[in-house]
């Protein structure tokens, strides 16, 4: 059975059971900022666990793309030296919000396992928390595991509920105990069972984790029954793989094979045991699903994650021989392998390859280098590796330090991680991974959601049933308080999908107003109105008439609607591979940041300017409807980037763009007016930024630029569509005057050098000068120099001129003379006088000062300074 028969077993044994087959979530938690990554099958129903969310189904399972590979979720270390660690896996798991519960969760498993499957029932031990007796029971006289194969698993060191077998989502909230299923590979194989001495060796796997969350527990550590208890279950695809295919470790079922014979192919590798292929097989399936969700390799958080794999495995590859660019090759084979599972990989394949293939070919120019440096680190002390090469080589030649760390634990060397610690310090630099990923503080609520009429009205009589006031619930707000303003409904957006909130005012009949200046969400369905209560008061349970600032509404809607027809114009002017990567939204513009590699030009620009207005000309209606996200995608719609999707989703038509958007639109393409790029940059690696306006905004702008260019051409005496011809022929007249000028001042230099030759006088046989050329710049002074040292034969000589406050000075020494005098030092003793200084050749240096008052006294000192050097 190949792992595609066995994901596709147990999604369908599911179903069959009233199951929701939900699809795998991002990489990208939508809903828990504390993350980095999705770990695990329950990240997307956190909301629905705590209660803040609520789908359509009781019954869901899924199979869910995992990565474990950077913050407190971190695997990446043991990738290769070990049968089942990944950086990136995949978690089979059902689940119950409230409807069944352990008897029906711990019969499913048994089922599935020794049924579906057909794993012989005495190769299977169980193991339940020390005192869930309902579970122990129910695996004892209804499942029939023999007491000697199901295992009590109690706290550790005596803490409280601190136990493997008890599941916690944090210090306080939902919790409970859980059942864990090991799969016995046989007494060939080193180990004992789940909590014996031997519990870590290779014998007993565990499969599978059925977590029955049945409590809360409290500030106190007190457990309080949940009203409706859940199941959460997991089990590694990878690891039921190699028990239904035989084999021991999780690299030697069919994905990871043929992965590692594809990385022996680029590599040249012949050895199929070797781990550098299982690394670089691992990796490359980490690396690419994080590049289909919208990281790029970068110096910081989820990027630098990325960074950190991908460049493992390439010096993996180094490792094996292989110097050029393979990493990027893989893709191919990927795809191939998980494509028909993960549809969105195969749509995105050659996008990731190019991804890869860019920091493939960055990393590759310093590799070798960085390499050869770590080498001669290692041949110094072989059993140390000090801090400050280690930094050296993570911050000039980008080597993280696992990889560093990598190498030398392959070479049985200690790594002085403490000396690149305070060698980081003092650098001040502090990109950690997980430390963008807080949780921002917010309003506890436990009321209804609330209902957003915002995309058919702007007015709407709503009941107030919350009030905070510095994040603390209270019943009444006075004038002037900062306040959050909780409706029953609403028809303010609140900010999402990268539009801003809405602004207005909730008035009440007594005339109390409440000015919002934003509205964002404090949970999931439910809206808070930011802003201030500039009269009266405002009291729970009180009837408001809110309305939103229309006008500001209006020009959001407009750019929102313009950010829709502009993604589909650079994908069609650009590429396909052109995918958003975020955006924000407001009265004023469009920011939109979308992956390309190289800077649009002007023409690529006017193109996708001219495919925007056409489709805002030709006026057709925009078309919102709420259907499945399959059925969404399966109809082109496109998913955008960082965005969370339930299970159904609001799919907007507008011109010839099809997208999932939450937010609020026009009515008609032609409502937006007029749309105008107005800066287009890069933003990171890969990664493009473009800003424009749309309707009275980008109207003021035409308008500016074509007063403008009105004022340029009256300036220029012209017409304004004959500017750019006028504007060549002045610019061809001033390069005319600036030759003049400047021949004029070479002939004036000139002559002054034939009357500062009767200046120069004799010390020692050497005739020295200094002087002032009156109007002269660098060229005319270098010109005289050469005359002047031609008609003075032996000479050392200084001239200087004065431009704009700044001092020009140069120095000249006949080579006869230049084993006497040196122009460079000579010159530096006249620059240091005048705040500067300056070098050269023996026979002609320059240099420049900021001090004209000096110049002077410094000129006349020259004969002297020279006098004592011979």
């Amino acid at each position: 059975m190949n792992s595609s028969e066995i994901r596709d077993k147990f999604l369908s044994f599911f179903e069959s059971k009233g199951h929701t087959r939900v699809r795998s979530s991002s990489l990208i938690p939508g809903n828990d900022p504390t993350l980095l990554f999705t770990n695990s099958g329950m990240v997307q129903f956190k909301d629905v666990f705590l209660g803040q969310d609520k789908r359509s189904y009781t019954r869901a399972t899924t199979a869910q793309r995992s990565v474990r590979a950077g913050g407190k979720h971190n695997d990446l270390e043991n990738v290769g030296y070990t049968a089942r660690h990944h950086t990136f896996f995949e978690m089979l798991g059902n689940f119950s919000f409230g409807d069944y519960f352990k008897r029906d969760a711990i019969n499913y498993a048994w089922e599935l396992l020794t049924v579906v499957y057909g794993l012989p029932k005495d190769k299977l031990t169980v193991t339940v928390y020390q005192e869930d007796d309902e579970a122990y029971g129910i695996w004892l006289n209804e499942i029939g595991v023999p007491a000697e194969r199901i295992i009590r698993i109690g706290d550790n060191k005596g803490a409280r509920y601190a136990s493997d077998n008890f599941w916690q989502m944090a210090d306080t909230g939902p919790c409970g105990p859980c059942s864990e299923i090991f799969y016995d590979h046989g007494p060939e194989i080193w180990g004992g069972p789940p909590g014996s001495p031997d519990e870590n060796g290779d014998r007993f796997i565990e499969i599978w984790n059925l977590v029955f969350m049945q409590f809360n527990k409290d500030e106190q550590g007190v457990l309080h029954p949940l009203p409706k208890p859940c199941v959460d279950t997991g089990m590694g695809l990878e690891r039921i793989a190699a028990v239904l295919q035989h084999v021991h470790s999780n690299y030697e079922i069919d994905t990871f094979q043929n992965l590692i014979k594809a990385a022996a192919r680029e590599t040249g590798c012949t050895d199929l045991e070797n781990n550098s292929l299982k690394v670089i097989a691992d990796h490359i399936r980490c690396a690419g699903f994080l590049i289909v969700d919208g990281i790029i390799p970068g110096n910081e958080g989820r990027g630098y994650v990325l960074r950190r794999i991908t460049r493992r495995a390439l010096r993996h590859g180094h490792k094996l021989g292989q110097t050029q660019p393979f990493f990027y090759k893989l893709v191919a084979d990927l795809v191939k392998e998980m494509g028909v599972a993960y549809p969105e990989l195969a749509e995105a394949g050659e996008r990731v390859a190019q991804v890869l293939k860019q920091e493939e070919e960055r990393f590759g120019e310093t590799l070798e280098h960085g390499m050869k440096i770590l080498e001669a680190a290692l041949a110094k002390d072989s059993k140390q590796l000090d801090g400050d090469t280690a930094f050296t080589l993570y911050d000039t030649y980008g080597f993280p330090l696992d990889l560093t760390a990598d190498i030398c634990r392959e070479r049985n060397i200690v790594l002085d991680e403490a000396g690149f610690d305070a060698a980081m310090t003092r650098q001040k630099q502090t990109a950690r991974a997980a430390g963008k990923f807080k949780m921002a503080a917010g309003v506890e609520y436990s009321g209804d959601k609330t209902k957003f009429v915002g995309y058919d009205s702007l007015s709407h009589q709503s009941k107030v049933t919350a009030l905070y006031v510095d994040g603390v619930a209270v019943n009444e707000v006075k004038a002037g308080q900062q306040a959050i303003v909780v409706l029953d409904t609403t028809p303010f957006y609140a900010e999402s999908g990268g539009q801003c909130g809405d602004s207005g005012v909730l008035a009440v009949e007594s005339g109390a107003v409440f000015e919002v200046t934003d509205t964002q969400k404090i949970q999931a369905d439910v809206f808070g109105h930011h802003g201030v209560l500039q009269t009266g008061s405002l009291s729970v349970g009180q009837s408001v008439k809110a309305q939103v600032a229309t006008e500001v509404r209006a020009q959001t809607v407009r750019n929102h609607s313009a950010t829709h027809l502009m993604h589909k114009a650079l994908r069609e002017v650009l590429g396909s591979h052109v995918a958003q990567k975020g955006s924000l939204v407001d009265p004023e513009k469009t920011r939109f940041d979308f992956s390309h590699n190289a800077p649009m030009t002007a023409d690529e620009i006017r193109q996708v300017e001219a495919i925007v207005n056409r489709e805002i000309l030709a006026n057709n209606a925009a078309q919102a409807q709420v259907m499945s996200f399959d059925d969404a995608v399966k109809g082109g719609a496109m998913a955008l980037f960082g965005e969370k999707y339930g299970d159904e989703v609001r799919v907007l038509d507008i011109g010839f763009s099809r997208e999932l958007c939450g937010g609020t639109h026009v009515s008609r393409t032609g409502d937006i007016g007029l749309f105008k790029i107005v800066a287009e940059g890069g933003v990171a690696a890969g990664i493009r930024r473009v800003e424009a306006v749309t309707g009275q905004v980008a109207l003021a702008l035409v308008q500016n630029l074509s007063n403008r260019v009105n004022e340029a051409a009256a300036a220029l005496k012209s017409q304004p569509e004959e500017l750019t011809q006028r504007i060549v022929q002045v610019q061809d007249h001033v390069k005319s005057l600036e030759k003049e000028l400047a021949a004029l001042k070479s002939k004036l230099a000139a002559n002054q050098g034939d009357e500062l030759v009767a200046q120069a006088v004799d010390i020692k046989g050497i005739k020295v000068l200094a002087a002032t050329l009156e109007g002269a710049d660098v060229t005319a002074l270098r010109e005289t120099m050469d005359k002047l040292k031609d008609k003075l034969k032996t000479a050392a000589i200084v001239l200087a001129a004065v431009n704009d406050g700044k001092v020009s000075l140069i120095a000249g020494v006949t080579a006869d003379a230049t084993s006497k005098v040196k122009a460079g030092e000579l010159v530096n003793f006249v620059a240091q006088q005048v705040g500067g200084k300056g070098g050269g050749r023996p026979d002609m240096a320059q240099a420049g000062g900021t001090d004209p008052s000096g110049l002077p006294k410094a000129l006349s000192e020259v004969a002297t300074w020279i006098s004592g050097r011979l």
